[in-house]
């Protein structure tokens, strides 16, 4: 198996209800090393750019809405097979599909307010990890 790097992303439903150190808790569980973490706010800007394949969609602005209502801790995590396993710990995006025990079927509120972004793709993990980290913020 190999090491990779994903980023997690614990959104602002997820920081407003102060459960953030329960979902670091169940991803370090599962494996996962948090290698970098920061808990910042995003700008508009930000997070516009951040969610730039989404624009088109018809949920972009309320993403983006959504997304700088609060705090977000973003961090990186690293382990065997990171991007599938934190998919795994996550579950699915619609919380009412995610398999007992996950993230999302334990904490979302709903579709939206999921408490949890993770990487799709090791591709995508390293863009999404370059634009919210500088190489020297990540301790492997």
């Amino acid at each position: 198996m190999a090491i990779e790097r994903t980023l997690s992303i614990i959104k602002p439903d997820a920081t407003a209800r102060n459960i953030t150190g329960k979902i670091i808790g169940r991803l370090e569980g599962a494996g996962l090393r948090v290698v970098a973490q920061k808990r910042v706010r995003w700008s508009k800007e930000r997070a516009e750019s951040f969610y730039e394949v989404h624009k088109d969609r018809p949920f972009y602005n309320d993403l983006v809405q959504f997304m700088t209502s609060g705090p977000i801790v973003v961090q990186v995590l690293e382990g065997e097979e990171a991007v599938a396993k934190n998919r795994s710990v996550m579950g699915a995006t619609n919380p009412e599909d995610a398999a007992a025990g996950t993230i999302r079927a334990d904490f979302a509120e709903n579709i939206e307010r999921n408490s949890v972004h993770g990487s799709d793709s090791v591709e995508n993990a390293a863009t999404e990890i370059a634009f919210n980290f500088e190489d020297g913020e990540i301790i492997g």
